[in-house]
């Protein structure tokens, strides 16, 4: 199917959301907004980009995917293949969202490779699973998204996420400014991006360029979005106090006589 217009595709995407949205306190938005990707013939890239969100706005109605999905909703093969990947986006997000690697990576392995050649954001959130761990084969797994999907934004998060988490990565920071930089406008426009990028200045030890990014993230971000300022706050704190740290070292007086 050759999309028409731009506009007319964000118009069904944004209504496929919105079926979700009002029915995302019940037990059956799951389903409608499969049928709804599914009528439109929705693409990996716009499953990826609907489910992500309407994951967390899921999550923060206390009514997430993991509620109303099963593990099935992953591992089971079905007819219908624009309906089974919006289960797995959807299950495999709200896992991502909860820090969840090990689950992730168990239902992955249950996934025929032959799905995650066409679904480079399904084989993202497994690098994510791997990433998070700190396990350093992850790192093949982001390089494959990389070449498969390059320049997805929404691919690219999941990456961004895991490389974040994975605290012992080799070479963690300068990964993390590599990809925000593979983002639109390097990031520089992304709250979340700009997150990723003052904590890998942070440890970089580039606190200025660190504390410049954090205050555009904080600056940017939308409103209501309480969850993600306290962990822009949070990071603020920590650039400032490694800060101030470094300086009390660097300032202390030489103990030998």
């Amino acid at each position: 199917m050759i999309h028409a217009l731009d506009s007319e595709r964000t118009a069904a995407l944004t209504g496929a959301a919105s079926v979700a949205i009002e029915a995302i306190t019940g037990s059956e938005w799951p389903t409608l907004l499969a049928e709804a990707l599914r009528e439109i013939e929705a693409t990996w890239q716009e499953s990826a980009e609907v489910c992500a969100d309407i994951a967390w706005q899921a999550r923060a109605a206390q009514n997430s995917a993991l509620v109303v999905l099963t593990p099935e909703h992953v591992t089971a093969a079905g007819p219908d293949p624009v309906i089974r990947r919006t289960y797995r986006h959807l299950y495999l997000s709200t896992l991502r969202y909860d820090f969840r690697c090990r689950d992730i990576e168990d239902l992955m392995n249950k996934v025929p490779v032959s799905v995650l050649n066409e679904d480079p954001y399904s084989e993202a959130l497994y690098g994510f699973s791997r990433l998070g761990q700190s396990r350093s084969d992850g790192l093949a797994v982001m390089h494959r998204v990389l070449v498969a999907a390059p320049g997805h934004p929404k691919t690219l998060h999941v990456l961004l996420h895991g490389v974040w988490l994975g605290t012992f990565l080799p070479g963690r920071a300068p990964m993390l400014l590599m990809l925000v930089g593979l983002l639109p406008k390097g990031g520089l426009n992304d709250p979340i991006a700009l997150f990723r990028m003052a904590s890998a200045r942070r440890a970089l030890g580039h606190y200025p360029e660190a504390l410049t990014a954090i205050d555009h993230a904080l600056e940017l971000l939308a409103p209501g979005e309480l969850a993600v300022q306290a962990d822009l706050v949070r990071e603020r704190l920590l650039i400032t106090a490694a800060h101030d740290l470094t300086r009390l070292i660097h300032n202390r007086p030489d103990p030998t006589p």
